[in-house]
């Protein structure tokens, strides 16, 4: 048998064991009462479990998803490929050429936190479908890995021990005071502000509150905080009196463009904090034109990619291109393989299914900057062993940092996107091995 049919097969194999996993099995599941120990623990003057009830009921699935080390090594390899492509100066001068003010100015050091890579993995395909800069959720798992129950010996060693997660954690914390060190601050890290608009009523205000305790049960100071309470003065910024080294950055204002964001942006321009995820990491990661480059040979060609690394591209990114007046018949035609996002969207806002768009619809796609993806669908994950009807879509995200991967996790969900919103959906652990 040649080598690459022996490969072929393997994968082959790979596949159609992890979905028998994804089907199949019920032996792993999320323990409830470990869940809200591990809240409770974590927040002792807020009753988070309480919480994420009222705000975010469908936030935990009960199921994991299984996930083979062939697919997670692709993950890797294809993670320090895009990274490789970023460093690269032409790539950088073309995709910053006509970027916002706050994204051309260099950044004094810091690489930004929370990278998230989104992938559809499924039996017949694997594809990229977006890279986020203020990916959320990783506290979340974090508490998450710590409720998983088997009742199984067969997949007993899948299930992390407690100190699985603490180790995450503890990268956590490392990961923002590399970002402190990298701005070439020789003293401790000392306060962190959490900042998004109207924190307390965001979607994952719980997660918020996780972080604002782990970084206090390591000795930083830290404040949630609404960009509108920030201060700057002197060059220095604080919020609430309290001095601020550097700002998780959980906006969705990208680009600090918004009246409310003023003080953060000119601390930004002035470098008067830490501010990470900073502008330019959206500009030259998150924009989904920037899939167009990475998905396009005779670019990447043109930029100086070399060779290997375009194969690694084109295999995991689906082909994607810009929606424009010239190829919007021919798009059209082919909608119902393509899906279309906006340019500057998250959270999948304004995302459709080329099969579900109306007339009215694709107008406004015309008239916005869109592009178009080549479909690949999602994994499915059966949810209940006594009704395999109830399967739901999964997409798999890794968390990541200076290139490398820190944690997988997926997240199930029903309809076009992830919604958080679905009776036996939300973040679910992945388990890797070598089925």
């Amino acid at each position: 048998m040649s080598t690459a049919t022996s490969t072929e097969t393997h994968l082959n194999e790979g596949a159609e064991s992890v979905q028998r996993l994804n089907a199949e099995c019920f032996c792993v599941s999320l323990d409830q009462n470990a869940l809200s120990h591990a809240l409770e623990s974590e927040i002792a003057e807020h009753d988070l479990v309480e919480l994420i009830q009222q705000r975010c009921p469908h936030l935990f699935s009960a199921r994991p998803v299984f996930l083979s080390q062939v697919h997670a090594l692709r993950m890797h390899n294809l993670i320090r490929a895009i990274e490789s492509v970023v460093a690269l100066p032409a790539y950088r001068e073309f995709v910053l050429a006509d970027a916002p003010e706050t994204a051309r100015h260099p950044p004094p050091g810091q690489q930004s936190v929370f990278f998230g890579y989104d992938f559809h993995v499924n039996q017949s395909g694997f594809g990229l479908i977006e890279v986020n800069t203020n990916a959320g959720g990783a506290m979340l798992n974090a508490v998450l890995a710590r409720a998983q129950r088997a009742c199984c010996a067969a997949v007993q060693d899948l299930v992390p021990p407690p100190s699985f997660a603490q180790a995450f954690e503890e990268r956590i914390v490392e990961m923002f005071r590399q970002e402190w060190a990298n701005c070439g601050h020789t003293r401790p890290l000392a306060s962190i502000a959490i900042v998004d608009q109207y924190p307390a009523q965001q979607y994952l205000y719980p997660e918020f509150l996780l972080f604002e305790r782990l970084f206090k049960r390591y000795g930083i100071r830290a404040i949630i905080a609404d960009p509108s309470a920030l201060q700057l003065n002197d060059g220095k910024l604080s919020c609430s009196g309290m001095a601020i080294d550097l700002v998780y950055n959980r906006l969705t204002d990208f680009y600090l463009e918004l009246p409310e964001s003023r003080v953060l942006r000119e601390a930004c321009l002035q470098d008067a904090a830490v501010i990470t995820p900073h502008p330019q990491a959206h500009a030259l990661y998150a924009d989904k034109r920037n899939l167009a480059i990475f998905s396009d040979k005779q670019m990447l060609a043109a930029l100086g990619v070399p060779e290997d690394v375009q194969k690694i591209l084109l295999a995991s990114i689906p082909h994607t291109e810009l929606v424009t007046p010239e190829n919007a018949d021919r798009l059209w035609s082919e909608r119902k393989r393509l899906f279309f996002k906006p340019a500057a969207g998250f959270g999948s806002r304004a995302a459709y299914r080329g099969d579900k768009l109306t007339l009215r619809v694709w107008q406004e796609i015309l008239s916005g900057q869109y592009v178009a993806q080549a479909l690949v669908m999602p994994g499915e994950r059966i949810i209940s062993e006594e009704d395999p009807a109830q399967t739901l879509k999964f997409d798999l995200r890794a968390y990541a940092y200076d290139g490398k991967v820190q944690w997988i996790a997926a997240r199930l969900y029903q309809g076009q996107t992830t919604n958080f919103r679905t009776p036996g959906g939300g973040f679910a652990p992945v388990y890797v091995g070598p089925f």
